[in-house]
């Protein structure tokens, strides 16, 4: 590790659960963060700011002015602009040292598999159930960890699927096939700083997998609800008939 980035992580470094070799490894570790949007925001800045080596930055929207309530990856100069492209602008300036990768397309079927492949772990950051599924699906299916985050209104979810560990669920041990009548943050509203709270924690969860510290939320479901400013933890166990990991009880 070279004597400027010994400074630039020197906070994080402290920590004991990080120190240098912690460090080390968040500088050697690929990430690969899908939707650029108002989860994808705080995620991606927090995790270049903190040395992660190599972040593959995958969203095919464009910025809109509507965004920029919540979405502070972006800026108002950036409107009209490819959202990776602002996102490689920001994370650039903020730390050249990390390597990024925008991916300017939908990431389905075999794009999807070659993206994964590339991260030694995934941020889903996106806002619909068949995107999450298809997401869920190729992470159990290369073994890669996953990180889901969601938001919308005053409300927030988070948890940690990780296919590594035999007792882990996956989202669809939690959803099932999910609602795709579900309404949408354009739909309903949401809050910027709850976008804000589960992207920073979908940031730590991250650090925490790469770094190799804490007791990440493999399990878990944690609940926020805003209006409260109230947390709830749920326990989720791996559903032995889970058409996506519950073949893997059988040995397939």
């Amino acid at each position: 590790m070279r004597d400027d980035q010994l400074l630039r992580y020197s906070r994080q470094i402290l920590l004991p659960q990080i120190d240098v070799e912690g460090q080390q490894r968040l500088l050697d570790s690929s990430v690969l963060i899908i939707g650029l949007g108002g989860l994808g925001s705080p995620v991606a800045l927090y995790l270049a700011a903190a040395g992660v080596g190599r972040l593959l930055l995958a969203d095919h929207d464009d910025v809109d002015l509507t965004n920029l309530q919540r979405q502070i990856l972006h800026q108002n100069d950036g409107i009209g602009s490819a959202k990776v492209e602002s996102a490689v602008h920001r994370l650039r300036a903020l730390n050249p040292d990390v390597t990024l990768d925008p991916l300017r397309q939908k990431l389905e079927h075999q794009a999807l598999l070659d993206a994964i492949g590339e991260a030694d772990l995934v941020l889903d950051c996106t806002d619909n159930f068949g995107t999450r599924q298809a997401i869920n699906a190729a992470c159990f299916e290369l073994g890669k960890p996953l990180v889901s985050g969601a938001a919308i209104r005053l409300e927030g979810q988070l948890s940690v699927f990780d296919p590594r560990q035999a007792d882990s669920p996956c989202y669809e041990c939690l959803y099932g096939n999910g609602d795709e009548t579900a309404l949408s943050c354009s739909e309903a509203g949401v809050a910027g700083p709850m976008v804000g709270l589960v992207g920073s924690l979908q940031a730590l969860e991250a650090l925490k997998l790469l770094a190799g510290f804490g007791e990440p939320m493999v399990g878990r479901l944690l609940l926020i609800d805003g209006m409260g400013c109230r947390f709830r933890e749920l326990k989720v166990r791996r559903d032995p008939a889970c058409c996506c990991c519950g073949e893997r009880e059988n040995g397939f």
